[in-house]
């Protein structure tokens, strides 16, 4: 039996979308390895934050009170003790901007080797197998460690999220923070340009892609997303044309969304964007190629002119 020890993530007083994922990913590897599933929530409201993640799967919440927002030092500290504690096989970690920032550290300060972006993890005997996507996801690779601990990072999207009332016992982990070793702190939040919205949190994205043709016909797209209440989101063409701020791109340069509806506007379905929306509960694709690969993506196709069904469904919702 080995237990798995996962890290949530947070940001500005809420928890992310990766940190009920997270819980699915770690409950499926202690399922495998007979062990139990460790969750720790570090900083910020960590008592709401604990009955928040009380969810199916779930054994244990580690909380750990020790300031409000994420700082790399404390965060390093924490895990490395949590794990000297706990002596868990596999550390779950999620590819954040924030996860990211402490893994590698992490993983070198126990000695463990680290796998980052992984889209699947499974087990076999003592060997880790983790599913990477390369080539911006045209291929996409295993990984083998044959090592008795490992840490991996998940990639958001990839893993439904947790649900269901839990049973895990709550308990506050006193990590001894050594505060020479804090080397930052975090003293306010500023919204950079095109920092509007955060298309990530988004439950319904209205996305656009170089089909719209013109800069002027985005007004037909916002049209649309008012009626329904959406975000506008594009592909990569529309923020390297100046159209749409770099926050509003979907994909492996921009952002990974997992919206209830995708709806995608003369955008053909590139890789690299497709990695970014497909775990999206339900895509509709409008194009005038019935080949484009979004439409074998698509749940709902419309071989059509988006000029004549974009007006249309605006008008329809109105």
């Amino acid at each position: 039996m080995s237990d798995v020890l996962a890290i949530t993530d947070h940001r500005q007083g809420e928890l992310r979308d990766v940190s009920y994922e997270i819980i699915t990913a770690g409950s499926e590897l202690a399922a495998e390895t007979g062990g139990d599933l460790h969750l720790a929530v570090i900083n910020g409201d960590v008592a709401d934050f604990a009955d928040d993640l009380d969810r199916e799967g779930v054994d244990v919440v580690h909380t750990v009170d020790a300031g409000e927002e994420f700082n790399h030092d404390v965060y390093k500290q924490a895990i490395t003790q949590l794990y000297d504690e706990l002596a868990p096989q596999y550390v779950l970690a999620p590819n954040s901007v924030n996860g990211l920032d402490y893994a590698p550290a992490v993983s070198v300060a126990l000695d463990v080797p680290i796998v980052t972006d992984c889209v699947a993890l499974e087990v076999d005997g003592d060997t880790l197998i983790a599913n990477r996507e390369m080539y911006g996801g045209k291929v996409e690779t295993t990984t083998e460690v044959d090592a008795g601990n490992v840490l991996a990072t998940i990639r958001e999207g990839e893993w439904e999220a947790a649900e269901g009332d839990g049973s895990a016992s709550i308990e506050a982990f006193d990590a001894d923070i050594d505060e020479s070793q804090v080397g930052s702190t975090v003293t306010a939040f500023e919204e950079v340009a095109g920092g509007d919205v955060d298309i990530s949190e988004a439950d319904f994205l209205v996305s656009v892609g170089r089909g719209i043709e013109e800069e002027e016909n985005l007004s037909m797209i916002e049209d649309l997303a008012e009626a329904t209440g959406a975000t506008v989101s594009s592909s990569r063409p529309i923020v390297d044309n100046g159209w749409l701020p770099k926050n509003r791109q979907v994909g492996q340069s921009g952002k990974v969304v997992t919206p209830d509806v995708y709806l995608a506007i003369g955008i053909s379905g590139a890789v690299q964007h497709v990695a970014g929306m497909k775990g999206s509960d339900t895509i509709v694709a409008i194009n005038t190629d019935p080949n484009a690969p979004i439409m074998d993506i698509a749940d709902y196709a419309i071989h059509d002119d988006l000029f004549d069904v974009v007006p249309a469904l605006t008008e329809e919702f109105q």
